[in-house]
């Protein structure tokens, strides 16, 4: 796992967790109660799920992107390499 990967993911699910209905959302839609995504947040495959949340909605993935400061790619890139695809670079 890339650490820079990890804390990307981690500032990406602090954005979603600031709207409730996008965090109600993202719990609905991986599965996860709050205490097992607070238990799992070390888990790559969990930090791979949060982005490919956002991957998953454009508007989202867009608007996160612009909040912290990177280029969409870069979300939906660190998705794939948390979830162990080793042919994209960081």
């Amino acid at each position: 796992m890339h650490d820079d990967d990890a804390a990307l993911a981690l500032h990406a699910l602090g954005w979603i967790l600031s709207d409730e209905p996008r965090a109600e959302r993202l719990l609905a839609m991986t599965g996860l109660g709050p205490d097992t995504l607070r238990g799992s947040l070390g888990d790559p495959a969990t930090l791979a799920a949060i982005l490919s949340f956002l991957a998953a909605h454009e508007p989202d993935l867009v608007t996160c992107a612009e909040a912290l400061a990177v280029r969409p790619e870069a979300l939906v890139a660190a998705a794939l390499r948390l979830a162990g695809d080793e042919r994209i670079e960081a």
